[in-house]
């Protein structure tokens, strides 16, 4: 780090005043590992009226000016999709390690890119999927590798919910919007705790918003191993947040939701035969658990961060860029292996 605060906390300036930004600033206020102590925005009366609301000790008027500011140690990265690449490797350039909200990036060349900027610079960048950092998600991933439900053969992950307000960031185009990119890499990520890696191949289906973005996407998604996979997203269904993990002697259910009600558990429903088991795990904040598994990484390497690896972060990268690009064609996608190694 930079040096460390007084108290011996990450010191966090967050880029930019988005929705997000509020849900983070909230769920780590009281954190013992780390503490936002600045918010950056384009806008300097905005960043004031954030700090000022959100109990943050300073503002300032510009990006620039925050990655330059020697009492920063990290940086929280909730900007538009599009420029999670750019302003996350200025970020790690500048020195501060990274916390870049998910999408990572949107092709497995950027994402490279960004983790190569992290080791010149001797940081660490990691992407948000908070639902990764929960109990429940290492429970999963725990049951499935002890063979639960035997050899996993195929998965399904879906998320969606309405999207009603026209000038949402979320259907702008130039700024990397799209059901894809803002739902379905949970999907895709969800896939890649089971099936570690990237598809072979991809098809995709979308149905496109006026804007040109994609309101929903379902996609196929065949590995090497002989697993499949299908993952769909959209803005223009209810609410719902689910997975089906299905072996060769049973079935695993669950969501996976990034922040669940702290009042009950989270439940994976486990079925072999007719028999059924309801596996409950204690909930937590996912964002202030992949904080606190951040602020771990900055202190003691990679061995602290409980989400995704830089080849995990890539293979996703490369397995949206696929999906994608299937989605636009309408041909199949054959993914390139990987090339990257830590």
């Amino acid at each position: 780090m930079n040096g460390d605060a007084v108290d011996g906390r990450v010191r966090v300036g967050v880029l930019g005043a988005a929705r997000i930004a509020e849900a983070f600033v909230a769920a780590v206020r009281g954190s013992t590992a780390l503490e936002v102590t600045a918010i950056a925005s384009r806008d300097a009366d905005r960043a004031a009226r954030f700090a000022q609301t959100h109990g943050i000790a300073r503002a300032l008027g510009s990006y620039e000016a925050l990655l330059a500011d020697p009492a920063i140690d990290a940086i929280y990265n909730p900007l538009p999709n599009a420029l999670h690449g750019p302003w996350s490797i200025r970020a790690a350039d500048a020195g501060k390690h990274v916390l870049c909200e998910k999408p990572l990036a949107a092709t497995a060349a950027l994402a490279e890119a960004m983790f190569a900027a992290a080791a010149r610079n001797r940081v660490v960048l990691v992407e948000a999927f908070p639902y990764r950092a929960q109990p429940h998600a290492a429970r999963l991933r725990e049951l499935v590798a002890g063979g639960a439900i035997g050899r996993p053969t195929l998965v399904h992950a879906s998320f969606g919910f309405p999207l009603t307000r026209l000038d949402d960031v979320r259907l702008e185009p130039a700024l990397g919007g799209g059901a894809l990119y803002d739902l379905g890499t949970y999907c895709v990520s969800l896939v890649n705790l089971i099936a570690p890696g990237r598809p072979a191949r991809v098809q995709a289906f979308a149905d496109w918003h006026p804007s040109g973005v994609d309101r929903a996407v379902v996609a196929s998604l065949a590995f090497a191993s002989g697993l499949l996979a299908q993952i769909s997203c959209s803005f223009d269904t209810t609410v719902h947040r689910h997975a089906r993990i299905t072996g060769t002697e049973g079935t695993l259910d669950t969501g996976f939701p990034n922040n669940p009600p702290l009042d009950h558990p989270v439940v994976l429903e486990l079925r072999r035969g007719a028999t059924r088991e309801a596996i409950e795990v204690a909930p937590l904040s996912g964002l202030r658990a992949e904080a606190e598994s951040f602020a771990a990484a900055i202190r003691h390497g990679a061995a602290g961060w409980t989400g995704a690896t830089p080849a995990e972060s890539i293979d996703i990268a490369a397995t949206l860029e696929a999906i994608l690009a299937s989605a636009r064609t309408g041909a199949a996608i054959e993914v390139p292996a990987a090339t990257y190694s830590a």
